[in-house]
């Protein structure tokens, strides 16, 4: 069982599934929003940051595994993940607006549900437009290798934050959301058996 399963109460998914794997990034994203709305301080700083990693790497995920597939694999894919594409845009300037302030800061928390309601309606449209248009358009040994990539992904995110890091390595990891989606591309391509 993941750690995020374990955290959200999901059962384990499937891990030769990519569907599986992104349906319970959804709800480990869900949770990370209750857990920010509902605490303050510096637990709430915790848990925006444990967000905001998550929500760049599953999106990075989508954009270099998902999308590509679903462009190339069903009726309609092409307008599909451009529709995807521009609820992810909106979703992305409210997250660079919040990244910028601090938890505390009056304007946090209305920016936070501008940004909560983004990426739930954008989490039905790909559960219901995307996903289940994939399921239908491949085998389990895609499914399974689409996985790796989203795997390969989500293990390029700390767990929280570690202050005090001096390594450059470390420090990359910790640093801002686009440098992450750019190392957690690199993974994703790597697992996926792509070049750069």
């Amino acid at each position: 069982m993941t750690v995020q399963a374990e955290q959200s109460g999901a059962p384990p998914a499937d891990d030769n599934d990519v569907v599986a794997l992104l349906m319970r990034q959804h709800g480990d994203i869900r949770n990370l929003f209750d857990e920010v709305e509902d605490s303050s301080g510096d637990a709430r700083r915790d848990a925006f940051r444990r967000l905001v990693r998550l929500l760049a790497v599953h999106e990075t995920a989508e954009e270099e595994v998902v999308h590509p597939f679903a462009r190339r694999s069903f009726p309609g894919g092409e307008q599909v993940v451009k529709d995807r594409l521009q609820e992810e845009k909106a979703a992305k300037e409210t997250l660079a607006d919040l990244d910028s302030l601090d938890t505390d800061d009056p304007t946090f928390m209305p920016q936070l549900m501008k940004l909560r309601r983004d990426v739930q309606h954008h989490a039905r449209a790909e559960e219901r437009y995307e996903f289940t248009h994939i399921r239908r358009s491949t085998d389990s040994a895609r499914l399974a290798s689409m996985a790796r990539g989203v795997k390969a992904a989500e293990a390029m995110a700390p767990t929280r934050p570690h202050p005090g890091v001096e390594s450059a390595g470390a420090n990359m990891a910790l640093g801002p959301v686009a440098a992450l989606m750019d190392r957690t591309k690199d993974a994703v391509r790597k697992a996926m058996g792509k070049d750069g």
